[in-house]
C-alpha cells in the first residue's frame, strides 16, 4: 500500500494514496515536444482541458514555456502570462471546481496563475531558476511540485553519464526541499517528482523506473511524468528507428503503471482516458 498523505493546496485538500490521482497535461505553447501548437488557442486550449476533466482527470497541468530537449529560447513574461492566464480563468468560469496547475518556473506567473484560480505550482526547477519562488509559493499557500532537473534543457546532450542516477536525484531533491521548507513552504503543500528524461539520457531513466519505491524513503507524495517520453520511443525502437509520438502510448502506460505499483501517487499524462483506465487496474493490485 502507498504512504498516505493530504496534500494541502491553494483553497482545499486532496487526499493522496487511496487511488492514483491523474493529472491532464495542457501545453498552451507552439513548440511542446508532443503536442505543439495544439492547444496554443485559447479555444482550443480550454475545450481540451474541459475534455480531459470530463475523461475524470484530477487536475490539468497548464504550461506556457516548453522544456523539451535542446529548447533555448525563454519566453518572456509577458507571453507566457498572455498564453495560460486567459485558459485558467476561462476554465474556472466553465467548471467552477476545476482543480488547476500552473507549470512554471517564473514566480510571477505563478503568482498571477494561482490569484486567476490555480491551486498548484509545477516547477521544473524545483524553485531554482527563480530566487524569488518559493517565497512567493509560500506566500501564496498552494500545492507545489519540486521536480528534479539536470542541468538546462540546451544542456542535457552534453551532460556526462550519472554512476548513481538515483542517488543523485534523492540528494538533489532532498536540498532543493530543505531550501524550499527554509523559505517558508510547508510540508503539507510539497509533492517531489524525480523529473523523468529531464537531464537524464535514454539508459537512466530505467534506473529511476526500476527504483522508484525507494524515493519514498523522502517522506513525501510522489509524481511520476513517463508519458510520451523519448526513453519510451528508444525502448519500442523498430528498424533502427525509436517509436513516433503517436506510438508511444502503449509504451507510456507500462511506464506509468510501473510507477503506480512502486507508489506513485500522482501521474501526469497525455491520454487521460487510457491512463485513468490503466491506473485503475493498478490501483486495485495495490489494494489487495
Amino acid at each position: 500500500m502507498r504512504p498516505l498523505f493530504t496534500w494541502r493546496l491553494r483553497t482545499r485538500e486532496l487526499a493522496l494514496g487511496e487511488r492514483t490521482r491523474v493529472v491532464g497535461i495542457l501545453n498552451v505553447t507552439p513548440d511542446s515536444f508532443s503536442d505543439g501548437g495544439q492547444f496554443l488557442a485559447r479555444d482550443r486550449a480550454v475545450a481540451h482541458a474541459l475534455r480531459m476533466f470530463e475523461e475524470d482527470a484530477d487536475i490539468v497541468d497548464v504550461g506556457g514555456e516548453s522544456t523539451r530537449p535542446g529548447s533555448e529560447a525563454r519566453v518572456p513574461e509577458a507571453e507566457e502570462l498572455r498564453r495560460v492566464l486567459p485558459v485558467i480563468e476561462q476554465v474556472r468560469r466553465e467548471r467552477p471546481d476545476a482543480l488547476l496547475s500552473i507549470d512554471t518556473y517564473k514566480a510571477a506567473v505563478a503568482r498571477a496563475a494561482v490569484e486567476a484560480g490555480a491551486e498548484i505550482v509545477n516547477d521544473v526547477s524545483a524553485f531554482r531558476w527563480d530566487p524569488a519562488m518559493a517565497k512567493t509559493v509560500a506566500e501564496l499557500k498552494c500545492g507545489a511540485v519540486l521536480m528534479h532537473m539536470r542541468g538546462r534543457p540546451e544542456e542535457w546532450r552534453s551532460l556526462p553519464p550519472e554512476e548513481n542516477l538515483v542517488g543523485r536525484v534523492m540528494r538533489d531533491l532532498a536540498h532543493w526541499t530543505q531550501a524550499a521548507l527554509d523559505a517558508g513552504v510547508a510540508r503539507e503543500h510539497i509533492v517531489l517528482d524525480p523529473g523523468f528524461g529531464f537531464g537524464k539520457n535514454f539508459e537512466e531513466n530505467y534506473p529511476l523506473l526500476a527504483r522508484f519505491q525507494e524515493f519514498h524513503q523522502m517522506g513525501f507524495p510522489l509524481l511520476a511524468g513517463t508519458s510520451r517520453k523519448s526513453f519510451i520511443g528508444r525502448a519500442l525502437v523498430r528498424d533502427g528507428v525509436d517509436a513516433p509520438l503517436d506510438a508511444r502510448l502503449h509504451g507510456s502506460l507500462a511506464a506509468m503503471t510501473t510507477c503506480i505499483l512502486q507508489g506513485a501517487h500522482i501521474v501526469r499524462v497525455h491520454d487521460v482516458r487510457a491512463a485513468v483506465e490503466a491506473a485503475k487496474v493498478a490501483d486495485a493490485v495495490l489494494r489487495v
